[in-house]
């Protein structure tokens, strides 16, 4: 029941956001003490929800933003963003925290402008993401919570290949496979074998005479013993993506 002296405000979370919940407050209804100066995206972010994972909040029915500030008693539902998400900037591009390495490979795989390095701190992350314009992905709500962060998204899936997923069939991203360096997300272009047959191990060179280098750091590649696993990822994700509405 509500208190009189200070009424609740009744918040309504859709069940793809109900993960970010505490245990305690998991369910399908969450009671906050009203306050009066209190925006109802604070109180959506204090529950623990990113809003970077928030599409739509509704109160009494109508389309808010989140500086809504809930009148006491008043119920406000919490809605997921709508898949696949426009992000402010065109094409997407993204900067990945240190824990997802895997999943930058797989990324510059498709052809994805996808940055990472594997000793940033936070603070660098967030402010990199805003200078260039990209969305921070990562697996650390807190980090998500950060006010000065312009465009993130949390990374569902345990596996690099899950996350993949996530990410494609999140943002929808046009793909290029095999154009992008996954060491360093660098442009690759043809190469005549002639010049890069001093960098070649001699297996390689006897067998292989289609490659491609990095513009960026030199990188050499070929289709080789490990192609038909990559080429079984780069198929996924074309099918992902083409499945996106």
């Amino acid at each position: 029941m509500d208190r009189p002296d200070r009424p609740d405000v009744h918040l309504r979370f859709s069940p793809d956001l109900r993960l970010f919940l505490s245990a305690r407050t998991r369910g399908a209804e969450l009671r906050v003490d009203h306050d009066s100066t209190a925006t109802l995206g604070h109180m959506v972010q204090s529950a623990g929800v990113p809003l970077t994972e928030v599409g739509t909040l509704l109160a009494g029915g109508r389309s808010v933003g989140s500086d809504h500030r809930p009148a006491p008693g008043e119920t406000a539902d919490v809605l997921p963003i709508t898949r696949p998400q426009r992000l402010p900037f065109s094409p997407p591009r993204f900067l990945l925290d240190v824990h997802l390495g895997a999943l930058a490979r797989r990324l510059r795989l498709m052809g994805v402008d996808t940055a990472y390095s594997n000793d940033l701190d936070d603070g660098t992350l967030v402010a990199m993401a805003n200078e260039q314009r990209r969305a921070l992905l990562t697996q650390d709500r807190r980090l998500l919570h950060r006010r000065a962060l312009e465009a993130g998204a949390f990374v569902h899936g345990r596996y690099p290949d899950e996350q993949m997923c996530d990410v494609l069939d999140r943002f929808a991203p046009p793909l290029a496979p095999w154009s992008r360096c996954g060491a360093c997300n660098g442009l690759l272009v043809p190469t005549a074998k002639e010049n890069v047959d001093h960098l070649l191990e001699p297996g390689t060179r006897r067998t292989q005479n289609a490659f491609t280098r990095c513009r960026g750091c030199g990188r050499v590649y070929w289709p080789g013993a490990h192609h038909p696993r990559l080429a079984a990822i780069v198929e996924t994700a074309e099918r992902v993506v083409a499945a996106a509405p």
